[in-house]
């Protein structure tokens, strides 16, 4: 007999770490597959940090997600009894009327995040590791900042299973399909039954959802850590999070934590991954060469050479925003995808909402605009 669960969540990422927690925390029967370690470095959800941020420049639909956001990973820091959220501020610079800066003022505008417009004179004052071009507009949002990214996993892992879930690891998905109301799921190590099927599965979406024929993509993302020369980018001397829209490139990185390295990585770009289990995990010189040129131009205190790196995967919806829906065959089947380089803030939140779906068929949280159904994913 197949052991039967009220819920299952495949992937125990960011994501799927979140849904885990929320379903226990409602006093479901709950397992978690995670075909690698918790926390482990061969997906998405790994690299120290993420930056989280308010002012969402991507869409302002996001702004109320983030608001919950927030609030679920104080409540989660509380239940860990740790700081996983570092509020330094970030720091966003390009065109006045690029992607970054008209949408951020936009968000701003719409649902009231504080953001401050900055002049080149007083952000070389303020942040004086950073050179920006005499064209591009600044601004300061100071309730943004970083989350811990592993340990935001190992928190929603080790408070769900302190309220009960289930967790194996090292145990790879093989297939999945409906018996009557209740989902049968095949793995490297057994089968199980359960009423909610949860699917958080990062760059293998496509094969565990492959009849859904979703529009993802998925990219290799080096990340890497650069040398500073000065004690200008050391978070405890007030140096932020930042993200630069610069003409070869969208950048991003974050204040030094160790007052050693700066990470910093490109956004824009990407080389495509046919195989999630065969990307290319060294790095040679081309990877960062445009981050370095970035460096040299607007970071001058950092040595543009890495003294180590990570690789990453981004996976990309057509229109860079998320998939967070229902089977469109399996009404007890629920997934998030495509999170396009800039979902791990929002975990919590996303994980409660799949939970809801799963479990209830619908939630609270407004995600109508990440349906699988809208109009930028029809081929």
């Amino acid at each position: 007999m197949s052991r039967r669960y009220d819920c299952i969540v495949l992937g125990v990422g960011g994501f799927g770490s979140a849904a885990l927690y929320h379903a226990a925390a409602r006093g479901l029967s709950v397992l978690g597959l995670e075909q690698f370690s918790v926390a482990h470095d061969r997906g998405s959800s790994h690299g120290e940090t993420r930056i989280i941020r308010k002012a969402y420049f991507e869409h302002p639909d996001y702004v109320p997600l983030l608001l919950s956001a927030y609030d679920l990973w104080r409540k989660l820091e509380a239940e860990a009894g740790r700081t996983l959220m570092h509020l330094c501020g970030l720091l966003l610079a390009g065109p006045p009327e690029g992607e970054s800066i008209a949408g951020a003022r936009l968000a701003s505008r719409i649902h009231g995040v504080p953001l401050q417009s900055v002049a080149a004179a007083e952000a070389e004052r303020r942040f004086s590791g950073f050179r920006c071009p005499e064209t591009f507009a600044i601004a300061y949002e100071p309730e943004a900042g970083y989350l811990e990214v592993e340990r935001c996993v190992r928190a929603h892992v080790d408070a769900a299973i302190q309220r009960g879930a289930t967790l194996s690891t090292d145990e790879v998905v093989e297939g999945w399909q409906p018996v009557g109301n209740m989902v049968r799921v095949r793995t490297s190590k057994g089968a199980y039954e359960t009423a909610a099927l949860i699917v958080t599965a990062g760059a293998w979406t496509s094969r565990i959802l492959n009849e859904l024929a979703l529009p993802l993509e998925v990219v290799r993302k080096p990340v890497f850590w650069f040398p500073v020369r000065s004690s200008a980018y050391a978070v405890d001397a007030g140096a932020p999070t930042f993200y630069f829209e610069m003409p070869f490139g969208h950048f991003y990185g974050f204040a030094s934590i160790d007052r050693k390295t700066v990470k910093a990585a490109e956004h824009s770009g990407g080389e495509p991954v046919a195989d999630p289990h065969q990307v290319e995990r060294a790095v040679c010189q081309a990877d960062w060469e445009p981050l370095a040129r970035f460096v040299g131009e607007c970071l001058p205190q950092l040595d543009p050479t890495p003294v180590r790196h990570s690789v990453c995967m981004y996976t990309l919806t057509p229109d860079r925003h998320f998939i967070v829906d229902r089977h469109s065959e399996h009404a007890q089947v629920a997934f998030g995808a495509g999170f396009s380089g800039h979902g791990f803030k929002f975990t919590p939140v996303i994980g409660e909402a799949i939970v809801d779906l799963a479990t209830e068929g619908h939630t609270r949280q407004p995600i109508g605009f990440l349906s699988a159904g809208r109009e930028a994913l029809a081929k």
